[in-house]
């Protein structure tokens, strides 16, 4: 009896061991945007979504103003950006509004945002769609360098560098402005130029709407961005009185002959 017990525990010590189901991994889809240079059928999209914007908006009364300053979280990893150094810190301050538009429209409402950091101003107008069978909304966004003020920048045409469908179940469809990479060929993207138009007309037609050339600037002039230091003011003040110095030396000079 105890011999075959022994057996028996001996065989089952020689079975190989019953592997665990290995828990299914879940997939991840990476969808690869071809943004310099979209596709006949992308572009006619591009295009078809673009005309549908109301030429005159007409918002209604509900409306909605924000300003503020944000950090962005180096620890946070954000996809399509690259991580931040070590010790660096990026941070911006910017200004949001929020317009409806009247029950029966295609569009439910626009979201307008003029953000500022320590290199660029970027500008971004979202349209979106009421009740989105396939379109959900549009986006249009153009950026210039913070050597500029926020004033200057509103009272230009800026080229729209960006613009992009997001699509109910669908990839989005974008077209950005595309540079040459240092050393290469610059990209052509002349046949796309009618769709950047069309885009950077719809962004000056919204920001006039909302009143943005003096909303952001005021807005922004509570967080302290473009309000000279005292430093600043004190060598503008010097350079006032110099030049008011020279104007009244000249003027009290007497004339020759």
């Amino acid at each position: 009896m105890t011999a075959a017990i022994a057996m028996a525990a001996t065989a089952f010590a020689q079975q190989p061991p019953v592997e665990q189901p290995k828990a299914q991994q879940p997939q991840v889809k990476v969808n690869v945007l071809n943004v310099c240079t979209p596709s006949a059928d992308e572009q006619n999209e591009l295009s078809s979504a673009l005309a549908k914007a109301p030429a005159k908006p007409a918002f209604s009364k509900d409306y909605e103003v924000a300003r503020g300053h944000s950090t962005l979280d180096p620890s946070t990893p954000i996809p399509g950006m690259q991580p931040l150094p070590r010790g660096a810190v990026s941070a911006a301050d910017w200004v949001r509004v929020r317009r409806e538009f009247p029950d029966g429209t295609l569009f439910s409402n626009i979201q307008y945002s003029f953000s500022v950091d320590s290199k660029n101003m970027v500008e971004t107008l979202v349209l979106r769609v009421r009740d989105p069978k396939d379109l959900l909304q549009i986006s249009i966004e153009d950026s210039a360098s913070t050597v500029a003020s926020a004033s200057a920048m509103l009272s230009s045409n800026t080229p729209v560098a960006r613009v992009k469908l997001e699509r109910f179940g669908k990839a989005s469809v974008v077209l950005a402005r595309c540079g040459g990479e240092e050393g290469g060929a610059v990209t052509d993207q002349s046949k796309y130029e009618p769709i950047f138009t069309a885009a950077s007309s719809i962004m000056e037609r919204y920001r006039g709407a909302i009143g943005a050339r003096k909303m952001v600037p005021s807005e922004l002039a509570r967080l302290g961005v473009g309000i000279p230091s005292v430093s600043s003011n004190k060598v503008a003040a010097g350079v006032k009185n110099s030049h008011s110095l020279r104007l009244v030396f000249s003027l009290s000079r007497p004339r020759a002959g």
